[in-house]
């Protein structure tokens, strides 16, 4: 597992207050301008685990300045930058949310509500586009794609594969991810098929991003998502009892 260190330079203050209730993953890449918005909507009592994966625009500061733990994750990629996070948090209910203020971290709430309550193992976000351009074709035809190969591999009927989410930390762990890429969030949900967990998935607004997406802006980066993800689909169930 990756160790995760705080910025020699300017380390993160040890915690002096209560534990957090629920800890919410932003990986970030150059999301200065967005993390102002993001963070202002963290539920109070929740803690923001801002994933700094190699910024140059200062998004570590901004994080740090507005109150967010500041988590360093030298490994490029989403899922590394995502799994720095969940080894740093400490919560009992881990939350993922995209940093870059397309997604609301406040409509993680009912999410949290539902893990807490039994309801549900894996609670998903849908996301419902808002406005032009809040999700381009290629990358909805890509998505749409994936649910359907999902589908035939574990029998999940969902129609989004989005990145916000909540479930308990101990449990993800317990499912050895070990995507680094744009695959993370597809494995996360095999794997938790696989298990026998109950997923569960819910509508959110899904408005334009703050600055240029690094993989669904381009038809480039949205095959490179495609193919890290057709990777995932192609692993075989684990064995029970055995360790992925």
């Amino acid at each position: 597992m990756r160790a995760v260190t705080t910025s020699p330079s300017s380390p993160e203050p040890p915690s002096v207050g209560p534990a957090p209730s629920v800890d919410v993953v932003l990986p970030c890449l150059d999301e200065a301008a967005a993390l102002p918005w993001v963070l202002r909507r963290i539920p109070p009592g929740w803690r923001a685990l801002v994933v700094d994966n190699g910024s140059t625009d200062g998004s570590d500061r901004v994080a740090r300045e507005l109150g967010a733990t500041v988590v360093h994750e030298a490994r490029r990629g989403f899922g590394a930058a995502c799994h720095a996070g969940l080894t740093a948090a400490t919560a009992d209910i881990v939350c993922f949310c995209d940093c870059d203020a397309s997604l609301d971290p406040a409509d993680l709430m009912p999410f949290v509500d539902e893990i807490r309550s039994g309801g549900a193992d894996l609670v998903l976000g849908r996301r419902r586009p808002q406005g032009r351009g809040a999700w381009p074709p290629h990358a909805r035809a890509g998505n749409a794609a994936l649910s359907l190969l999902l589908r035939r591999r574990t029998g999940l009927r969902l129609r989004d594969l989005g990145p916000l989410r909540a479930a308990r930390r101990e449990e993800l762990l317990a499912l050895h991810l070990t995507d680094r890429r744009s695959g993370y969030p597809l494995q996360m949900v095999v794997r938790a098929a696989d298990a026998g967990w109950r997923i569960t998935e819910h509508d959110v607004p899904y408005t334009p991003r703050t600055g240029a997406s690094k993989v669904t802006g381009t038809w480039r980066g949205t095959y490179q998502a495609v193919r890290d993800m057709s990777r995932v689909l192609q692993e075989p169930p684990a064995r029970e009892g055995v360790t992925p």
